[in-house]
């Protein structure tokens, strides 16, 4: 009998999708064209897949996930972000992102830097005027975590690792820092970000950073699979980009077969990271076998 696949957390999408329209600046507030990109950008779709961990993380921990609703959003607003950059004519050029023109298609290069660096910022703006319900010096260890993870330290030097490798034979090592770094970096922020904020333990805390490591490096070969064997209307990007562009990638280096097993043993690494914790982590086991099963 052929077991029933992983369900995404559909409910806590709902809840992020709520919360970033209501938390979405007054249109009135500035330039319309500006507006414009920012809203088409945030609310072109998506899984909403590191704001969801936050929420499944911080649950853990602590039942009223309401209150966490706003680093949630902040850390959509990054992703948003990196992705408005990354689709740059400069960087990876694509026209394609979520299922709609990408940002730069609809309002011009100029704007959609500007759209990305109005969504950087404004996620520290929200952390730090809404983030009320928790104590302070958890906020203020949330906004390190996610300037760690946003910055030179994390996603910004996987990024240049990554274009500087483009059309080169990378090592394994050199593979793992720019997925560890452009992707996993963010992913693990928003998990670790869930647990401060809900008062984890320092030994619990690091289980999760644990589950968050191996869970963000499944995410990015699953990624890098899906961009050899999935579908447009199905993943919402162009496929073949990786191989247009000569970028490194466990299939390429590893073949697609040894790229599934690598997503596999680190999916696996995940779920054996949670065994410790004195509570209840079905959503995130859910979580992680979903991200290994996503459309292949």
């Amino acid at each position: 009998m052929r077991l029933a696949k992983a369900k995404y957390p559909d409910e806590k999408r709902k809840l992020v999708e709520d919360a970033l329209h209501r938390f979405f600046p007054e249109k009135d507030k500035y330039p319309d064209v500006i507006y414009g990109a920012m809203n088409h950008s945030l609310f072109s779709g998506g899984k909403r897949f590191r704001p969801v961990l936050n929420l499944l993380v911080a649950e853990v921990f602590d039942s009223d996930i309401d209150k966490f609703l706003p680093t949630a959003c902040a850390i959509e607003y990054i992703h948003t972000y990196s992705l408005i950059h990354d689709d740059l004519p400069a960087i990876d050029n694509d026209d394609l992102r979520r299922g709609t023109p990408t940002c730069h298609v609809m309002f011009g290069e100029d704007i959609a830097i500007l759209a990305g660096d109005a969504l950087f910022a404004e996620s520290f703006y929200l952390v730090a005027s809404t983030q009320n319900s928790a104590d302070s010096s958890r906020i203020i260890r949330v906004v390190n975590e996610l300037a760690f993870a946003a910055g030179v330290r994390g996603m910004v030097s996987g990024q240049v690792v990554d274009i500087q490798s483009s059309r080169k034979r990378v090592d394994s090592e050199t593979l793992h820092f720019i997925h560890s770094h452009k992707t996993g970096c963010l992913i693990t922020a928003a998990a670790r970000a869930g647990a401060i904020l809900a008062g984890a333990s320092s030994p619990d805390l690091d289980k999760v950073t644990e589950f968050a490591t191996q869970l963000g490096l499944a995410f990015q070969i699953t990624d890098d699979i899906l961009d050899v064997v999935g579908e447009t209307d199905v993943i919402g990007k162009r496929i073949g980009s990786d191989e247009r562009h000569k970028k490194a990638t466990f299939p390429s280096i590893f073949g697609l077969e040894e790229a599934k097993k690598k997503a596999k043993v680190a999916v696996d690494d995940a779920i054996v990271a949670l065994g410790g914790l004195e509570a209840d982590t079905k959503s995130l086991i859910e979580l992680a076998k979903f991200v290994y099963e996503r459309n292949y």
